[in-house]
């Protein structure tokens, strides 16, 4: 397992104390924690659960009816 040292400012670390006494994790876990979720390459859970929840949202149709034609593509 890897070893990182970081350099904070006092206020930064007050911070990151109180979020992680109140989460109750490590100071490790929670760091590879936010790491993990800033590197990740997919969508949150939290996007994943919104989708669907506007009512009046326009569907697809409704946002490509104005587009218009597409022009004609030139062969490779």
């Amino acid at each position: 397992m890897a070893q990182v040292t970081i350099y904070i400012d006092a206020e930064t670390e007050k911070r990151m104390q109180r979020i992680i006494e109140k989460s109750g994790v490590s100071k490790s876990k929670w760091i590879t924690d936010l790491i993990r979720e800033k590197t990740a390459n997919t969508w949150p859970d939290s996007v994943k659960e919104a989708v669907g929840s506007w009512g009046d949202f326009p569907d697809v149709e409704d946002l490509r009816q104005n587009i218009g034609e597409d022009v004609e593509r030139e062969s490779m």
